[in-house]
């Protein structure tokens, strides 16, 4: 029982710096608005500032993904926190836009260091065999990029200096968190060199192609809602609807990240043939809603999007992985799961980017009901093949 306890309370730590590395990446959500007024940008500029973060994930995904599995759990971690650190320097000290695409793309570097390694050495950690490490995890990941545009749209909205504060807070909580992280053991006994570590390429077996087709469709419609979400609905809210306040703003994104671990932590109960048709159909609500919202200009819909999708993502992405985890052979699933990854980090840049392109020409709204309509034909194909051609129970023949 007492080595049990102490598992937990590693577990949980390590879990407290995994939420608070994710929570840099979303920290400048609800500020966005604020530097397009210090420096005179556009909506586009917006989308492309944040998608930034997507390609830093992106990278360290094919470079150094599986880095954590010869190096150790720690150094890795330590250099997440360094790029995190490094992020939030540079938005302190951003004083024209050259800053912010530095800082977006370290801290997608950071989130891409701490994906992999953060969620495994939480799980190593957790007392063996216990299925609440993967629960840790999830909430620590999710969690925390709720907890981002939270903190900095309290920050912003009721304390000084709203461009600064928010990074200042962050900066000290990445320096606290490497003071625990240097009291944390290592769970990775036998380590090899950096140089042993290759570059992980994306690769589908064949038996895996019918599933991975699905799945991986879902998860980049769920990642591009989150996309759009952080990136222009504070536009929206505050050029459409009148809402300026900062804290409000960002409680909206922070539903969509809560409701997301909601999601992935009912995939247990539900199981996970059932989850994906049943995420796909709530994330084509979560569409349907924000469409409205769009059309009519109201907040509640808003609201309702945020939740409803967030749950629909993380239902359908949780089981995703346990979907193409299961029908990978062992010596693949590394690399499989990587292009699973890679797939929805693409869902949160390139569909933002394309919004940016359109604002212009349609406006906030139009651009948002286009996306809609695209991510609705996505999910809907994917939904529907789904129920013809349900996934495997993990554990079942498949």
């Amino acid at each position: 029982m007492h080595g049990d306890s102490r598992g937990w309370r590693a577990c949980l730590l390590a879990g407290a710096v995994f939420a608070v590395c994710m929570a840099g990446t979303t920290l400048p959500t609800p500020l966005y608005g604020l530097y397009q007024e210090k420096f005179d940008f556009s909506e586009l500029t917006v989308t492309v500032v944040y998608a930034v973060y997507a390609f830093g994930v992106i990278g360290v995904l094919l470079l150094a993904g599986n880095a954590s599995d010869a190096v150790g759990r720690r150094p890795v971690l330590w250099w997440g926190l360094v790029c995190s650190a490094a992020s939030a320097v540079c938005f302190l000290l951003a004083s024209a836009l050259g800053w912010l695409y530095l800082g977006r793309l370290l801290s997608g570097l950071s989130a891409g260091l701490f994906t992999g390694a953060g969620s495994a050495y939480v799980i190593e950690l957790a007392p063996r065999g216990s299925p609440r490490g993967t629960l840790v995890a999830t909430a620590a990941n999710m969690g925390g990029l709720g907890c981002g545009p939270l903190l900095a749209g309290v920050l912003a909205q009721y304390a000084d200096r709203p461009l600064y504060l928010p990074f200042a807070v962050h900066l000290a909580l990445v320096v606290i968190s490497a003071a625990v992280l240097l009291r944390l053991p290592e769970t990775v006994r036998e380590r090899r060199p950096l140089s042993t570590v290759r570059p992980q390429r994306p690769s589908l077996p064949p038996r895996v192609r019918p599933v991975f087709g699905p799945a991986a469709t879902a998860s980049f419609v769920g990642f591009a809602l989150f996309g759009v979400f952080t990136s222009v609905s504070p536009s929206f809210l505050a050029q459409s609807l009148d809402v300026h306040n900062h804290a409000v703003s960002g409680l909206v994104v922070a539903l969509a990240f809560f409701s997301s671990t909601a999601g992935q932590l009912a995939v247990g109960r539900v199981g996970v043939p059932r989850s994906l048709p049943l995420g796909c159909t709530l994330l084509l609500a979560g569409l349907a809603l924000l469409a409205g919202a769009l059309y009519w200009d109201l907040l509640p819909l808003v609201v309702l999007s945020a939740v409803v999708g967030g749950t629909g993502q993380g239902l359908s992405f949780r089981a995703a992985l346990a979907a193409v985890a299961q029908v990978s052979d062992d010596d693949k699933r590394a690399a499989v799961i990587s292009a699973l990854f890679v797939v929805a980090y693409a869902g949160i840049s390139v569909p933002v980017i394309g919004v940016g392109l359109l604002v212009a020409p349609l406006g906030l709204e139009g651009a948002g009901l286009v996306f809609i309509a695209c991510m609705a034909l996505l999910v809907s194909t994917a939904g529907l093949y789904l129920q013809r051609r349900p996934v495997p129970e993990p554990g079942g023949a498949g």
